[in-house]
């Protein structure tokens, strides 16, 4: 199979230095393998989106020299897609719904495979996932072998929220099929979330791609860039800057005569193979 890769920004602010980060690794990983470079908007959470954020990024990648393969899929036109694979996973009697509420569980993980609470008049349950006592093992490509004990480290994990909208792990997962995604190039923050998915894949009957994930850059005080954290957003307009500072953090080689993003990148390509990539999450230069 040709290689699909992808980029998937959450649309809760500007494109910032991480995200940059993990945009050019996911590009350099698919121009490498001479695939395909893919968009995902994965604007599932409304009370978290920032107004015009998605329009945003995606009209930044463009001036880093990041142009994608196919149009953008929005997660927010997804929603029958998702409906359906729910509806797979309740005929399978996978999911149950659930009225705990935080204070139910104590701050700890959900367990039992059903409710531990009464269901509550006038109010929608949130949908869980059974989560059998399993260990899920992979390889990722950078991070090495990897095992999780899926009951002990997520528990029966919510797959559609309270309030109607279809949970990450979901989304992600049917949507990686829906785009073909070969490979999975993202954040070593979303490392633990791998096992979770690997387990919705083998339940909706979809297939695994690998995955790399890439170290997070951090801020001063070893905390990750994100906009939750108000990184600095990056510059389309003057892009040269960040995009070295990008290719210097993912230990590729900068060219010092390249005048454009089309050049860095190019140069970067030249050089670059996966196995170089840094494993370790370090701070990002100001």
């Amino acid at each position: 199979m040709n290689y699909r890769g992808r980029f998937a920004p959450s649309p809760t602010g500007h494109l910032h230095f991480g995200s940059l980060v993990a945009a050019v690794g996911s590009w350099l990983c698919a121009r490498h393998a001479g695939g395909a470079w893919l968009l995902r908007v994965e604007d599932i959470d409304p009370p978290r989106e920032m107004p015009g954020s998605a329009e945003s990024i995606l009209a930044a990648l463009p001036a880093f020299g990041l142009a994608a393969d196919q149009p953008a899929l929005f997660q927010s036109q997804r929603h029958a897609a998702y409906e359906a694979a729910f509806e797979q996973l309740k005929a399978a009697g996978m999911v149950f719904p659930c009225w705990c509420s935080r204070n139910d569980l104590a701050g700890g993980l959900h367990l039992d495979g059903q409710c531990l609470a009464a269901p509550a008049d006038g109010r929608e349950p949130a949908w869980r996932l059974r989560v059998p006592d399993i260990e899920v093992c992979f390889v990722d490509a950078l991070q090495g072998p990897q095992n999780q004990n899926l009951r002990l480290s997520a528990g029966d994990f919510v797959i559609r929220r309270v309030e109607g909208y279809y949970a990450y792990q979901l989304a992600c997962v049917v949507d990686d099929a829906f785009q073909g995604i070969t490979e999975v190039v993202r954040g070593n923050d979303l490392l633990d979330s791998t096992p979770r998915q690997i387990f919705l894949q083998r339940c909706l009957k979809l297939p695994t791609p690998t995955y790399l994930h890439l170290p997070l850059a951090l801020d001063g005080e070893g905390r990750k860039l994100s906009k939750s954290e108000r990184a600095h957003p990056v510059d389309p307009t003057d892009p040269l800057p960040a995009l070295r500072r990008a290719l210097d953090f993912l230990d590729l080689p900068v060219s010092s005569t390249a005048r454009d993003p089309a050049g860095l990148l190019a140069h970067a390509l030249d050089h670059f193979t996966p196995d170089r990539l840094p494993h370790c999450s370090e701070r990002a230069a100001a």
